[in-house]
């Protein structure tokens, strides 16, 4: 089953349905019958893309953005509208800027994309979740890295506990988005695409410079429940002081 995304502008209740291949499906999103110029290989590869140009005629993560670049191109991301994401479990809503909707359907597309840096998001993907704040894309980023973690140690494999390749793998998707944000900057004419562009690569961002710093900011939110949980077995229902 695939994710949509359906897009109700508010001012005059047109609407915008973007269909997405879902992570669970093992499927591709389907390919533009004919790329744009910026979608080649070639055209502001990021300079870390592990893709030859003998063997690969375009960028895949390009292709899979083509038509959501082409169907917002022109518009201002200020633009009021109601979104609403619709998987195969539930249903989102959110009415806000046109921008925060973008980049939550821009992120969803890119970690379902077949580049091998950006395919390292699958997981994220496969757990996704629409408008997610900092905190919450924070959570989500460590919290499936480290289930790949324990998945390694179950394998007999090294595992990473202390986060240092997720601080890598987003130094590596920063240069991954640089390169995607001036592919999509040649082709727009509106500012919907580009700010949703850059809200995302602040999220990213906060991964590769600041992980630390972020994760103090939640530590008490998890610590504090096992606390108070520790005490509740401790002194028992009602014996508290």
């Amino acid at each position: 089953m695939s994710i949509t995304y359906r897009f109700r502008f508010l001012e005059d209740g047109s609407e915008l349905n973007i269909e997405t291949a879902a992570a669970t499906d093992g499927k591709t999103n389907e390919q533009p019958d004919h790329p744009a110029d910026w979608t080649r290989l070639e055209y502001c590869q990021c300079s870390n893309c592990p893709l030859k140009r003998e063997e690969h005629t375009h960028c895949p993560a390009a292709l899979d953005m083509q038509p959501i670049v082409e169907d917002f191109r022109k518009l201002p991301g200020f633009k009021k509208v109601e979104v609403i994401v619709t998987t195969e479990e539930r249903q989102y809503s959110k009415t806000t800027g046109l921008e925060e909707g973008l980049r939550s359907l821009m992120g969803l597309v890119m970690a379902n994309s077949d580049c091998p840096i950006l395919s390292n998001l699958k997981p994220m993907a496969f757990t996704h979740l629409p408008f997610a704040s900092q905190d919450e894309f924070i959570v989500r980023s460590a919290g499936t890295y480290l289930l790949r973690q324990y998945f390694n140690m179950k394998d007999h494999k090294e595992p990473d506990w202390n986060l240092d390749g997720l601080v890598s793998l987003n130094r590596e998707l920063q240069l991954v988005n640089q390169a995607v944000w001036q592919r999509v900057h040649s082709a727009c004419e509106g500012d919907s695409n580009l700010k949703a562009l850059l809200s995302f690569f602040t999220l990213s961002s906060s991964v590769s410079y600041s992980l630390e710093t972020q994760l103090k900011k939640i530590k008490n939110r998890f610590l504090n429940e096992t606390t108070q949980l520790e005490e509740f077995e401790f002194n028992g229902p009602g014996q508290g002081s």
